[in-house]
């Protein structure tokens, strides 16, 4: 009889914890659904951005000398990250096997708390570390950063929801606003046209919502924040162009509305020949 009831008292399971159960799994159910619904939504967002080389540490290949610069840090850092956690498994498993064969004494090992010169080394390593870093990054970021005042090219970025307008300014010469709709694929979006080998140099503004301007190509993003005046520095890089004709995708990586993914350009690098004609196309039809 006790061995049945306690038979009986492990099969039973109470209303309550079996409709909480249930309760779980449906709502398990929707989750998972969303979670896939988020997942697919994050890969079509993607599908654009060109396709990333092992040999650049991941990175697309940039169509710019700053894209270049900022490879060589990223590929640097990485490089030292992994020499530092290289060194660290080593010590790691060094260490575990070392005390594993003395694992029948009993007494413990050299102590190396209050020894100065080993305090030092455990201060002075990770700092120079640091400093190295730092000195790397605020080199080329102001690399990056600089704006040199005497382009070959200006265009004025104007951002809005959900796309965008380029007026190109080359030579003196105003030409014809690009201005752009929401669109499904870069490359009906609104198109930049860009000579190779040249200096640009862009001015960004936005009349609403805060956008950002992305060229995965130039490996380097600038948000486009309204309000700023047109003196701020915030507006404005520099780029110079190599020389790899094409076209690349562009787009707004700040979730800025209901349309934000929908928000494509794209940029097309063109020799100086080619360039030309096209800017004897357009001038004159400024608005």
């Amino acid at each position: 009889m006790t061995l049945g009831l306690h038979l009986w008292g492990r099969r039973s399971v109470s209303p309550t914890r079996r409709s909480t159960r249930r309760s779980l799994a449906r709502r398990g159910v929707p989750r998972a659904a969303a979670l896939a619904l988020l997942l697919a939504t994050v890969t079509a967002c993607a599908n654009d951005v060109p396709k990333a080389d092992w040999s650049r540490g991941l990175l697309p290949t940039s169509i710019t000398t700053q894209g270049d610069t900022i490879t060589n840090l990223w590929n640097g850092a990485w490089i030292a990250a992994l020499a530092t956690g290289v060194v660290v498994i080593v010590l790691i498993v060094w260490a575990c096997i070392f005390h594993t064969r003395r694992r029948a004494k009993a007494e413990l090992p050299p102590q190396v708390r209050y020894n100065l010169p080993i305090e030092i080394f455990y201060t002075l390593v990770p700092l120079v570390m640091v400093s190295v870093f730092f000195f790397f990054t605020a080199r080329d970021t102001r690399e990056v950063d600089a704006v040199s005042g005497k382009p070959d090219v200006q265009v004025k970025v104007e951002a809005f929801q959900w796309s965008w307008r380029f007026t190109t300014v080359v030579g003196g010469k105003t030409l014809k606003p690009v201005t752009g709709t929401p669109v499904s694929d870069y490359h009906q979006g609104p198109q930049l046209v860009l000579p190779v080998n040249k200096r640009v140099e862009f001015d960004l503004s936005s009349p609403d919502v805060i956008h950002s301007f992305w060229v995965p190509a130039f490996l380097f993003k600038r948000d486009v924040i309204p309000g700023l005046l047109e003196n701020d520095k915030g507006r404005k890089f520099e780029i110079t162009t190599l020389n790899k004709p094409g076209v690349y995708a562009g787009r707004c990586a700040e979730l800025c509305g209901v349309d934000h993914s929908r928000m494509l350009f794209n940029v097309k690098l063109v020799p100086q020949a080619e360039y030309d004609q096209y800017i004897a196309t357009q001038t004159g039809s400024a608005q």
